[in-house]
């Protein structure tokens, strides 16, 4: 967390018990997002003896780049007798992790289609294969070398490689750094597909056609 929460206790005593307690659940929401901006939790006795209900309330604010904020209270109503301190101080910070977990999983989703619309469709040679570990390396018009697995193999093709084996594919950012996706074969080794076959890059040393 990029600022230390901040944890206020209004018209009750904090005690280690519940200070361990707010501890744990501020770290098991970290786990789920590791760049919370800050954190607030204000807990606090609303009422001495409320006739139901329960006397205390629970409010978590959070902030998340690039600018969202996120609110999750706890005041149970009615339905629940008294509930303990812990339990509403539980159900916040439940509320809370839905709210994070939710969040990121639409960041994840938008961070993959940001990166398919930044990838770069590319003409590349196959120059390195492991077959048995069904992954290869191309080399790109540029002179880039980028990873691609069986998997990203259209048509599952992937048998059909071989060093020097011409590809179109789409270059876009991994977990890892470059590689390729949507690789297609286009022609013999060195070969671009159509009636001109341009060379498109210089086909490995030894290879003949």
């Amino acid at each position: 967390m990029k600022i230390p929460p901040e944890i206020t206790y209004r018209n009750l005593e904090k005690t280690d018990a519940i200070d361990a307690l707010v501890h744990e659940k501020i770290a098991k929401l970290e786990q789920i997002c590791d760049y919370i901006s800050s954190c607030h939790i204000v807990i606090e006795k609303i009422h001495d003896h409320p006739r139901s209900g329960s006397p205390y309330r629970v409010r978590i604010d959070m902030t998340v780049p690039p600018g969202h904020e996120l609110v999750a209270e706890s005041n149970p109503p009615d339905v629940n007798q008294y509930p303990p301190l812990e339990s509403v101080i539980r159900d916040a910070f439940n509320a809370a992790t839905r709210q994070l977990r939710e969040l990121t999983r639409q960041q994840r989703e938008s961070d993959k289609a940001r990166i398919h619309v930044d990838a770069q469709e590319t003409t590349a040679l196959v120059t390195k294969l492991f077959p048995e570990e069904g992954y290869g390396f191309v080399r790109t018009l540029d002179g880039q070398e980028v990873y691609f697995h069986r998997n990203s193999v259209l048509h599952d093709e992937f048998d059909r490689i071989e060093i020097g084996t011409g590809v179109h594919c789409f270059v876009e950012l991994g977990e890892e750094g470059p590689q390729a996706s949507t690789v297609k074969i286009v022609d013999k080794p060195g070969v671009r597909a159509g009636k001109a076959e341009q060379t498109i890059v210089e086909p490995p040393l030894g290879w003949q056609e």
